[in-house]
């Protein structure tokens, strides 16, 4: 069985890598090709004549967007367009296409029913989020012609760094860091929504494509709620860190980007992955043993 992942060397595609390592998986980067040269990929697409298609390559520079109509374009180019074509592909081939999105695509008025279904309707706040939902919207096209698809949404990742140099730092990197150089550290203390560790990711994605669940749209997040301060809050007392940690509003640190004040998933097609706190725990532990 052959399998390809886009953006192998990024956060999640390494991780990706990992659980899949027994199989014959080619991992393309941007390293190896421009995936935005659709011609090129659609070649490469069909020497390979692959099983699945793991689409781990996205735009996810929030701000960025918001402000720049160059990124703007970028970012509808990798999170919309590419999904389009890789479906496309899948959908003549027969292959099995695995798609990542995002929280942002909803806009924060569950809050006062609980966490976002796989059903629920999305109602993107900012560029990232529509370009995001628009690649779901370009998948759900090709769904009704029969695409096989798992179109997986998650948020708040976090875990090993990816082999490529402009694979971003997580949230609670930047953290530790911040506790290294001293001084106060502000966190948002709203913006609910839910951490996500990428090896808990990587294999729950595999295991529903092995188990060939019904295809559709999945939520896989770690187990709990929480704000970005409370993320920060369980860090430092988990590491010792002495610091100044203040709560701060959203209105507080004034971004670019409008951010829902709640995207919680509710993961109801899936066995429930354990809590963001254990995850954490175990992803501190391997610093340590570094």
């Amino acid at each position: 069985m052959s399998i390809i992942i886009l953006g192998a060397a990024g956060n999640l595609g390494g991780q990706l890598k990992i659980v899949l390592k027994e199989q014959a998986v080619l991992p393309w980067d941007r390293s190896d090709f421009d995936f935005l040269d659709f011609e090129e990929l659609k070649k490469r697409l069909q020497a390979e004549d692959p099983e699945l298609i793991i689409n781990a390559a996205a735009y996810n520079a929030v701000d960025k967007c918001e402000t720049d109509e160059a990124e703007a374009a970028l970012a509808r180019r990798l999170n919309q367009d590419l999904p389009g074509v890789l479906a496309d592909f899948c959908l003549a081939s027969g292959a099995t296409l695995m798609h990542y999105s995002t929280d942002y695509v909803f806009g924060g008025d569950q809050r006062l029913t609980g966490a976002y279904s796989e059903t629920d309707r999305p109602l993107p706040l900012n560029i990232y989020g529509q370009t995001k939902f628009g690649g779901e919207q370009e998948i759900a096209r090709r769904a009704l012609s029969g695409l096989k698809y798992y179109l997986i949404r998650t948020s708040k990742l976090f875990g090993p760094r990816g082999e490529n140099p402009q694979a971003k730092p997580s949230f609670f990197e930047i953290m530790l860091d911040l506790a290294v150089k001293g001084g106060e550290i502000k966190a948002v203390d709203g913006e609910k929504s839910c951490f996500t560790y990428t090896p808990d990711l990587a294999q729950a994605s595999k295991t529903i494509f092995y188990e060939k669940a019904p295809r559709g749209i999945y939520h896989l997040v770690n187990s709990g709620i929480a704000t970005w301060y409370q993320g920060a809050e369980y860090l430092f007392q988990k590491t010792g860190h002495k610091v100044d940690l203040k709560a701060i509003t959203a209105n507080d640190w004034p971004r670019p980007a409008q951010r829902p004040d709640f995207s919680a998933l509710a993961n109801n097609r899936r066995p429930a992955l354990r809590s963001w706190q254990s995850a954490l725990d175990e992803y501190l532990q391997s610093l340590n043993n570094k």
